[in-house]
């Protein structure tokens, strides 16, 4: 789908996804709402869905995965408290939508996925829509990102049935974390924050995503 035509009606679609999915519900973040209005999510989407672009429902993206649900990223993101010194540590690249949504709001984004596919096809539409504060990693997630590196934020898109704890090793002291938990078709979605070297977890909603597989994760 190509041309203005099509460009000026995605830009349509888009406001209206601000407006009636997200301003309408619990996002008051006017920072994630204007970042939210400006990240192209049909860049992030399979051409056979690119009618759906906006809808508010999460979408297939190949190999069991999902592309979330605008609200979720925008949730998700709120929820992170985002300052633009931020360095961020997010599982699961995915289509890389939630991963332009962070790079708009923080220093820089250190992202893992596991399969090297879609980290590929996330690379290349980063790259093409000009997106350079963003480091990738193929990889188990749940082991967290290589080295000695530790993060202001913490963001896991795939569901945990608990906190890995080198993800908790890595997330700063007086950090946030935003990961969903749960072993059943729904999970519960939380916040924690690292407060003198513990974790202390608020819930937010209940959620529905994909299962983390790895080390700190679910068996293949």
């Amino acid at each position: 789908m190509n041309g203005q035509n099509s460009k000026d009606r995605f830009a349509v679609a888009r406001r209206r996804m601000v407006i009636e999915h997200l301003k309408a519900r619990d996002i008051t973040d006017s920072d994630v709402l204007r970042v939210m209005g400006q990240v192209r999510r049909e860049e992030f989407v399979q051409d056979t869905y690119l009618s759906q672009a906006y809808a508010d429902g999460p979408l297939p993206i190949g190999i069991g995965q999902t592309i979330s649900q605008p609200y979720i990223v925008a949730l998700m993101t709120q929820e992170l408290r985002l300052a633009p010194g931020c360095r961020v540590l997010e599982i699961g690249t995915g289509s890389g939508y939630q991963t332009a949504v962070l790079s708009a709001l923080a220093r820089s984004v250190y992202t893992i996925e596991r399969f090297s596919q879609l980290s590929e096809a996330a690379q290349a539409v980063l790259g093409r829509l000009g997106v350079d504060n963003v480091h990738f990693y193929i990889g188990d997630g749940s082991c967290g990102w290589s080295g000695s590196e530790v993060f202001d934020r913490v963001i896991i898109t795939a569901a945990v049935p608990a906190i890995p704890q080198p993800l908790i090793e890595q997330l700063v002291e007086g950090g946030l974390m935003v990961v969903p938990i749960g072993s059943g078709w729904v999970q519960e979605l939380v916040v924690c924050e690292k407060i003198k070297g513990k974790i202390i977890e608020k819930p937010v909603c209940d959620v529905r995503f994909v299962k983390i597989v790895g080390k700190y994760g679910f068996e293949q």
